[in-house]
């Protein structure tokens, strides 16, 4: 896993599959147009952290999660994809770093936390496949560690919902119908 060479070591760890009824490459065809934000709780959920929607009816996608700062880490085609994020997340800004993949990798900053978070697609048969995300946090000291883990005990259940919702959205889109999937 890409999560492996970016964080092999971490506090925290969250991971969720589904099973998708399509091939594998349909799957992570998918992955890439589909749009996270589709789902009115989960619009809900990142405006109040203060990541909204893109303006004009833009769809949030992958693209558009790294455009909107996410750190691209890594990507092995038609199987899987790693984002990364360095920030103090249990503040109310986030107070987000911006940083390439290699200082990603190399950046211990008192204070804050790094994220990786990969999405996988594997192939179960020719017509099913197990769609998954992870998500790992790495506290870079002791002082962070307490931070997260109070501000992970109110967020963690809905960091759970989305997840599952993103997964979802990846899955109806993976299932639609050529004609019926946007331009």
């Amino acid at each position: 896993m890409i999560a492996d060479e970016y964080l092999p070591a971490y506090d925290v760890v969250m991971r969720h599959a589904v099973r998708v009824p399509a091939p594998a490459p349909a799957v992570w065809a998918a992955l890439h147009r589909a749009d996270f934000g589709g789902a009115w709780y989960v619009r809900a959920l990142l405006a109040l952290r203060g990541l909204r929607r893109p303006r004009g009816g833009q769809r949030l996608t992958l693209d558009r999660l790294v455009r909107g700062g996410f750190i691209p880490l890594g990507e092995r085609a038609g199987r899987e994809v790693a984002l990364g994020l360095i920030g103090r997340f249990w503040l109310p800004s986030g107070g987000r770093v911006t940083a390439t993949a290699e200082e990603f990798r190399h950046v211990v900053r008192p204070a804050h936390a790094k994220v990786v978070w990969t999405f996988t697609v594997e192939a179960e048969g020719p017509t099913t496949t197990r769609l998954g995300t992870e998500t790992r946090v790495q506290c870079l000291d002791a002082a962070s560690r307490r931070r997260f883990g109070l501000y992970w005990l109110v967020v963690r259940p809905f960091s759970g919902l989305i997840r599952h919702a993103m997964l979802r959205a990846v899955a109806r889109e993976a299932t639609r119908p050529v004609l019926a999937r946007p331009v």
